[in-house]
Formats: C-alpha cells, structure tokens, sequence
C-alpha cells in the first residue's frame, strides 16, 4: 500500500508539474498578447497628438497671454496645502479626528497619455493638483465643522460636503446637546 501510494503521489506531483508549465505557457501567451495590444492601443493613441508648435500656433493668443495669471495660481495652492497639512497634523491629533490622506485626494495619472503634448500634460497636471488641493482642504474643513459646530444652515446650501447630511437641524438645540458627542466620534467609515 505505501508503494502504490508513493506511486501516486509522484504522479500527482508530475500532472500539479505539467499543469503548472501548463499555466506559466498561457500567461507568457497573455503577456505577449497584452503587450501587443498594449503597443497597437498606445500608437492609436498617439495619433491623435498634436505637436507643440502646431498647437501654438491654433491658440488664440489671449489664451496664451493669460497662462501667466492661470499659473499664478500655483502660489495660492501651494501656501493652501501646506497650510492644511500642518493644520491637519497638529489639531486633529488633539480631537481625535482621524487624519486624511492627502495622497487620496491628489491624484497625478493624466501625464502618462500619449495623446497630450508636454503643454497639456502640465495643465492637467496644474489642474489635478489645484483641485485635488481644493478636495483635500474641503474635507479638513468638513471634518472640523463635524467636531465643532455640526449644525445645518437655515439656509439651502448650492453644494454641501459629503458630511453635511449628518448634522443636527438648524435650531435643534436638544438634538444638537444630544448628540453633538456622539457625531464627533463618528469618523469610523472614513
């Protein structure tokens, strides 16, 4: 019995053997295949790039002209997110509000299409990041307003947060007491 068992275990460790050169020849098959489709869809992709010079020269020029003032907002953004960041990393420790990832909220992946020139590939670089900054501070802010004065406008608001929902009722001074504890601890889905 030992023998027959040991024969079969041999032979199932040559099928798991065969098998398994099996499967490594299908994936190399999957990569070459991929990297075919990968090369096809980024020359696809490439002909839809427009020169440098020959988008230049289709810009009106006071588009041109206003870049600077666009790019100056580089300045703002900057002073915004290293604000908050330090914000964030001194006061929330000392709430208990959990952090957020600022890696979360600016997100860099448009440079890599091959259909934008370098010019378009740093607006929407400057873009990502100016609204990314933007995201990223409204929700410093929301979870400051969820610890220190979760409470609805009297007024309809254009656009809340994604926090404005769980706030106590403008005027609901019962609720407010009630619960104001309770919603400050209410970070766990983040």
């Amino acid at each position: 019995m030992n023998k027959h068992a040991d024969e079969l275990l041999a032979r199932i460790r040559a099928l798991q053997d065969e098998l398994e050169e099996e499967y490594r020849a299908k994936r190399e098959e999957w990569a070459q295949k991929r990297d075919e489709l990968a090369d096809e869809f980024l020359r696809q992709q490439r002909r839809y790039k427009i020169g440098l010079f020959r988008f230049l020269l289709r810009s009106r020029l006071l588009v041109v002209l206003s870049a600077p003032i666009i790019y100056a907002g580089w300045i703002p953004f900057l002073l915004m997110d290293l604000f908050v960041t330090i914000y964030q990393g001194i006061c929330f420790p000392i709430y208990r509000i959990p952090k957020i990832k600022r890696s979360e909220y600016l997100v860099f992946d448009r440079e890599d299409l091959p259909y934008l020139n370098i010019i378009e590939k740093f607006n929407c670089f400057y873009c990502s990041y100016g609204n990314g900054v933007i995201a990223y501070a409204r929700e410093v802010a929301a979870r400051t307003e969820q610890y220190w004065c979760p409470i609805k406008h009297a007024r309809r608001l254009r656009t809340a947060h994604e926090r404005y929902p769980k706030f106590f009722d403008y005027g609901d001074a019962e609720a407010y007491r009630q619960g104001l504890k309770r919603l400050r601890k209410q970070y766990e889905e983040d």
